[in-house]
């Protein structure tokens, strides 16, 4: 019973949605049967659920088979899944008055139709959304209106024309989005895929819409940008549209055009224009504040790091420092140490803080790879700063055993690897030797993969 559809739906339910559940599964109009509430009940109590246990609770100590039980389990997930569909509906106040405008043109109830159809005209009006969703219930709108002032007047074509462009506004915005989500699908896994499509598209929507629709303009702008990267222009118009909207998209969508703006940013400084930091922690701070970044109030922990990297490279140390612990209850509860300390001390080295580096470093369980290898290097780091070279030689022989042991992706292990043999060429350099310097300094720029080039640089000036 454990991985049952049923019990995997009622645990991801929260403490509201139970109570709610449950008054929805006591409403004479939806359930008439009092063993599915008993049956809702014993779920709810039982975090190990046992079919023994649930034949007692709801058979008492008659004997019934196992096919009695899996009846009201699923009579009980049908009306959760009827409560959830339900609770959608809800959630979206224009699609419930669409659909209240539907019911009175088909009872042909035309005075209760204009009344609700002044409401919804009202209602979106006032509603900043103008994404696909917004166009479509424009379209909808339209729709049933025609049909009530086509009884009433044949002659009449204003509504049908409205609802034609309402049309095609939606399906341009909502085809622009998925062209965009197929072109990072490409970037990603050179995966190939028909576009005859695509330009004809994107060159009607330019034409008709671009200069009309904001939606449309976003999502243009945000094609060119992934289509043809090496234009810096494409990015800077989108993230100027992006910055400056006030509204046009709900905050799932605008989640993902920051991610999109955001990506096009990593791309760029790992390609080595490091002035990207900048432009992407003007897209960070934004994002935050506006809750776009966290994902139902949790923020990913390596976005997390990657705030935390970006503010670093920028210099913009007293932001960091709020964002850490501003943003620390946002993180996975699982994580929320490990990533609390390592950035914090990160922080902390920036500004040369050494004492403070190890005493945090020691306070968290890093038990991911890649974030234990970042803790290992940042204390290499402190070590040399702080002129403690027998501990550093002992942490290097220690993080080399490390990497040995972990299966880590070629790119990561090379990485680490080049850490590790570069500090020890630091360590045994005779600085006063200049021809033996400048060799070390040459073979440090011209390594392709070595994430702490420009520390290793900064000593060897």
């Amino acid at each position: 019973m454990e991985k049952s559809q049923l019990r995997q739906l009622i645990f991801s339910f929260s403490a509201a949605e139970k109570r709610e559940a449950r008054k929805f599964l006591e409403s004479p109009y939806f359930n008439q049967r009092r063993d599915v509430v008993q049956l809702f009940d014993w779920f709810c109590e039982n975090e190990t659920p046992e079919k023994t246990s649930a034949k007692r609770r709801l058979f008492g100590e008659k004997t019934v088979g196992d096919q009695e039980l899996r009846l009201r389990m699923t009579y009980l997930h049908r009306l959760l899944e009827r409560y959830i569909a339900q609770k959608e509906t809800d959630a979206d106040e224009v699609a419930q008055k669409l659909q209240l405008a539907t019911a009175y043109r088909k009872r042909g109830l035309v005075t209760q139709f204009d009344r609700a159809r002044k409401g919804l005209e009202k209602m979106m009006e006032n509603n900043s959304l103008r994404d696909a969703r917004y166009h479509d219930w424009q379209f909808r709108l339209h729709w049933e209106t025609h049909q009530i002032s086509h009884a009433r007047n044949p002659t009449e074509y204003k509504h049908l024309r409205a609802a034609s462009m309402a049309a095609d506004v939606a399906y341009l915005t909502l085809k622009l989005r998925l062209v965009c989500l197929l072109t990072v699908h490409q970037t990603l896994y050179s995966v190939e895929y028909d576009t005859g499509w695509e330009a004809e598209v994107v060159d009607f929507a330019d034409k008709n819409f671009s200069q009309t629709h904001p939606a449309v303009a976003v999502y243009l702008h945000c094609y060119r940008m992934m289509r043809h990267p090496e234009n810096e222009s494409h990015f800077q118009q989108f993230k100027k549209l992006l910055l400056s909207d006030n509204g046009t998209f709900s905050g799932e969508e605008m989640h993902g055009l920051f991610i999109w703006a955001i990506n096009y940013c990593v791309r760029r400084l790992n390609a080595g224009e490091k002035r990207y930091f900048r432009e992407v922690s003007e897209l960070y701070k934004p994002g935050l504040e506006s809750g776009y970044l966290l994902e139902n109030g949790v923020l990913p922990r390596f976005t997390y790091h990657n705030v935390v990297a970006a503010g670093l490279q920028t210099g913009d140390l007293e932001w960091v420092g709020f964002f850490i612990h501003h943003y620390k209850n946002n993180l996975e509860k699982q994580y929320r140490e490990s990533a609390f300390c390592f950035n914090l001390a990160r922080l902390e080295f920036a500004r040369k803080q050494y004492g403070a580096v190890l005493e945090l470093l020691q306070k968290a369980n890093y038990r991911d790879v890649l974030v234990n290898l970042a803790t290992k290097t940042l204390l290499l780091k402190t070590y040399y700063e702080l002129d403690e070279f027998d501990l550093l030689q002992s942490h290097l022989d220690a993080m080399h055993n490390y990497i040995s042991r972990k299966r880590i992706i070629g790119y990561h292990r090379t990485n680490y690897l080049n850490v590790i043999r570069y500090t020890s060429k630091l360590l045994g350099l005779r600085f006063s030797d200049k021809n033996e310097v400048k060799k070390l300094r040459t073979a440090v720029e011209q390594e392709e993969n070595l994430g702490e080039k420009d520390w290793f640089l900064g000593h060897l000036e």
